[in-house]
């Protein structure tokens, strides 16, 4: 199997795997427990929120642990507003963010808060002129990601708060690190962020843990209740293997700089076997991710069909865009204004450090064979 869709999930290391089967059988105390599988448990727990905070390089009392970056995603964003809002009424985001920051103010804009949602360009970009223009007095929530999950624009994220503070708003920012973390270096102070999401199975940790970054001082209101756990701001007993396999995700991290180097190397090639297919056209932008790259393939055959083409006939696995949105059209494609015929004949090959030049190879000749079969 040819595995470029990272941006969907990775694979988990071995190593992280490991450790989550010795949470599971060894080391399996409940964490708020005083006997000694308790305080095991609770020193694996400790030790994981340290090594996720030495990867954001902030504190270890910022990480809050919860189910993945869609629950850590409607904390912030609800958490912010209910404590925010006798303060104002105006939330700002994009069109193009995950359908978890999408959906949640989709609720509050039907319960009466103003939402902003700005539009990208053709390569789906945002300007810092956008920004300023859509933050004023009013706004108690500025709410972006760092790089799109379908087509890898890198928003400019660290002029929020310049953005807020100039509109002289009690705004706080809530940036979704999902895509970004683990792959560029994320530093919430750096970014001016009140809030930073993240989760482990985008870096080749396990599914179903994430955490929320919550810069000391800064207060939200917890939308879950009933316990001491995660200082009553995500209540519930920790799943404590899935968090000690974030913790060794993110040891593994290693050199930020020279994974970059490499991925612009991967991308590079990627993009040049790509657009040597006739007819094949690249959506991502220059500037994007080197970690995804999303084009259009010249066929009669819709998106979704091309994933399970080359999927049942080459082993390769790529995807149509977000594994969240299950097959539906791109809100992100939608939102840059591409034609319907590039909308419904566009999927994403998304990287990881795994990733060589072999496989890049495989996913080109599939492409090639493809469209000289199945060409328009």
């Amino acid at each position: 199997m040819v595995y470029l869709d990272n941006s969907a999930t990775t694979v988990p290391e071995r190593e992280v795997a490991d450790e989550i089967y010795n949470m599971l059988t060894s080391n399996f105390g409940n964490p708020s427990s005083f006997h000694k599988a308790g305080l095991d448990a609770n020193k694996k727990l400790r030790e994981a929120r340290e090594s996720v905070a030495r990867a954001l390089m902030c504190e270890s009392e910022e990480i809050y642990f919860t189910s993945g970056g869609t629950e850590a995603n409607n904390l912030a964003i609800l958490g912010t507003v209910e404590a925010l809002k006798r303060r104002g009424k105006r939330i700002v985001t994009t069109a193009i963010e995950h359908e978890s920051v999408l959906q949640t103010v989709d609720v509050l804009e039907k319960n009466g808060f103003e939402v902003i949602r700005l539009e990208p360009d053709k390569q789906g970009n945002i300007t810092k002129a956008q920004m300023s223009e859509a933050v004023n007095a009013d706004t108690i929530l500025v709410s972006m990601m760092y790089v799109n999950n379908e087509v890898g624009s890198v928003l400019p994220v660290d002029f929020i708060k310049k953005a807020v503070v100039k509109a002289g708003a009690p705004a706080l920012v809530h940036v979704d690190c999902v895509q970004a973390f683990g792959k560029i270096p994320v530093r919430p102070s750096k970014l001016g962020a009140d809030l930073v999401t993240v989760t482990a199975h985008k870096i080749h940790g396990p599914k179903g843990v994430g955490a929320l970054y919550v810069k000391k001082g800064t207060r939200i209101v917890p939308r879950v209740f009933g316990g001491e756990q995660e200082k009553k701001l995500r209540p519930g007993t920790e799943a404590i293997p899935l968090i000690a396999g974030f913790g060794k995700a993110c040891e593994m991290l290693g050199d930020l700089n020279a994974q970059a180097e490499y991925m612009r190397e991967i991308n590079r090639y990627a993009r040049e076997k790509l657009t040597a297919i006739d007819g094949v056209a690249i959506n991502s932008a220059e500037n994007a991710s080197d970690y995804i790259i999303n084009f259009y393939v010249p066929v009669f055959m819709t998106s979704q069909t091309v994933v399970q083409h080359l999927s049942s006939q080459y082993g390769i696995c790529i995807s149509n865009g977000s594994a969240c949105a299950k097959g539906k059209k791109s809100h992100v494609l939608t939102a840059m204004r591409l034609s319907d015929k590039t909308i419904e004949r566009s999927v994403r090959a998304s990287f990881s450090r795994h990733t060589t030049k072999a496989d890049i190879d495989a996913l080109a000749n599939a492409i090639e064979e493809t469209v000289s079969n199945y060409k328009l």
